[in-house]
């Protein structure tokens, strides 16, 4: 009976609190009957070794940490008007060098407060066990994984329904996100892990890392998993019910050396670390984009392997087989995790739109050639996009060949088909003996779903030749003849 009556006071006062018509002698007397009921670490437990901050941070002033919450101290849940009935976010930082707060902290707390301007996010600051050495720093997600659940089993008990409790962790933080969740009296709503951390956690048991039993809902994003498995700054292997590998999981786009030396060029040598955080901090900014670029969600495609991904075999969402990136997520959960593909642009909003090219090649003479470059323009609708590189694996006579196109353009229905294949030949185009035929092409598009078949405009068969003029292909009606005759 103690225990409810206090965690019902609480829920009032807070409630009280956020209301303007709440009196000041109202307000005393709640806080008095809290005070009678004695301190509160005496029905829950003991928060007195809590290293970790909790910082509330307000929608006015996402950079500063104006007021923590301190598990125990009902008071502080007060002061920092903690909303009881709106939904959480919880944000977990990674490894720290400097032992600093990096600036993708305060741009997501600031998205989620566009996104979700009523909701109550806090910041995990546990800068002085993340600016150890690593493997020390890793091993001390243990120790802040205990802190945060503590929090979540505080704010249950106070009556916080755990639905609306959704956590956010990088890299190293992705891990405590996970301890935490396995540790915590109930299961929170969604775990949301940003490239989490690969050193120590790749073979790591599931209690000491983020799995999929962590939360209702667990999904992953891996942007930076180049390596061996043991070396790999993301975590390679699945860890979610939806895992999602952007641009194969490895080095994203904007992220190569060669950009990096351009920021160095531009803004100084402090850039340095992008060489080494650009791709694993994507994962960070994909989920930004989420939030605050409702209209140009990002879609991903479940695959087998991203090689087959890459030949355009997977752009289907029957059955689940797509999903939004980011925020809003389909909750899927399966037995099994999904391991889903993408591609996306170098910068926001980083949408791009997905195309499967599937063709026969024909040729008098047998010829097999490997990674040959090809520009495809495209003519759509609303808008074009032309010279799209692709490097299409292989060209081999009398076989059907696939590949993805990606445009950053939404360039609508798709009504015009360019392919030009380029020559790495310095030798002039009239040397080159290289020439497939092609009589059709089948279009499939991953964000539409709609197959098209484009053919020659005047003829039967287009010659596409190596280093040769750009060949035409214009959408036929034979693929909704098919289909009405089907009906």
């Amino acid at each position: 009976i103690r225990l409810t009556i206090h965690r019902s006071l609480a829920l009032w006062a807070v409630a009280f609190r956020s209301s303007l018509r709440a009196s000041c002698t109202v307000w005393a007397l709640f806080l008095s009957l809290i005070l009678l009921l004695g301190n509160t670490t005496d029905w829950i437990e003991d928060y007195s070794n809590i290293q970790s901050k909790f910082s509330l941070r307000h929608v006015e002033f996402p950079e500063e940490d104006v007021c923590y919450l301190v598990p125990g101290e009902i008071g502080t849940v007060l002061d920092c008007n903690f909303k009881p009935d709106a939904q959480t976010f919880l944000v977990i930082h990674g490894w720290s060098v400097a032992g600093l707060f990096e600036s993708w902290i305060h741009k997501l707390v600031s998205a989620l407060f566009e996104r979700e301007p009523t909701a109550n996010v806090i910041v995990v600051d546990w800068l002085d066990r993340a600016s150890h050495h690593y493997p020390t720093s890793a091993e001390n997600t243990r120790l802040v994984g205990r802190d945060v659940a503590k929090l979540i089993n505080w704010l249950e008990g106070l009556g916080y329904p755990l639905e609306k409790l959704h956590v956010l962790g990088y890299s190293l933080g992705a891990h405590v996100a996970g301890i935490a969740g396995n540790l915590s009296n109930n299961k929170v709503n969604r775990i949301t892990g940003l490239d989490p951390a690969g050193p120590t956690f790749e073979h790591a048991d599931t209690l000491k890392r983020l799995s999929p039993d962590d939360a209702k809902f667990v999904d992953v994003l891996h942007t930076n998993t180049r390596g061996s498995p043991d070396l790999s700054i993301g975590i390679q292997r699945t860890v979610g019910h939806v895992d999602i590998y952007p641009n194969g999981g490895t080095m994203q786009p904007g992220c190569s050396l060669q950009n990096t030396m351009k920021m160095i060029a531009t803004y100084g040598l402090y850039n340095m670390d992008q060489l080494v955080k650009c791709s694993h901090e994507r994962s960070v900014h994909l989920f930004i984009d989420s939030l605050v670029n409702q209209d140009q969600q990002s879609l991903a495609y479940r695959c087998s392997s991203k090689e087959a991904f890459y030949k355009g075999l997977c752009l289907s969402c029957r059955k689940n087989r797509c999903n939004k990136l980011g925020y809003n997520v389909n909750k899927v959960r399966t037995t099994r995790s999904a391991k889903m593909y993408l591609k996306t642009r170098e910068m926001m909003p980083y949408k791009v739109f997905h195309f499967q090219i599937k063709l026969h090649l024909f040729s008098q003479k047998n010829m097999a050639l490997e990674n040959q470059p090809v520009k495809i323009s495209l003519f759509g609708t609303r808008d074009q996009r032309d010279d799209i590189p692709v490097v299409v694996p292989s060209m081999i006579t009398n076989t059907t060949i696939s590949f993805l196109v990606t445009s950053d353009v939404d360039v609508g229905e798709l009504l015009i088909l360019k392919v030009q294949w380029e020559t790495d030949s310095y030798l002039p185009s009239f040397f080159s003996t290289n020439e497939f035929n092609i009589r059709k092409m089948r279009i499939k598009s991953g964000e539409t779903q709609a197959k098209v078949i484009f053919r020659p405009k005047d003829v039967e068969f287009e010659d596409l030749i190596q280093g040769g003029d750009a060949v035409v292909f214009v959408k036929s009606k034979e693929h909704e003849q098919s289909k009405r005759e089907a009906r």
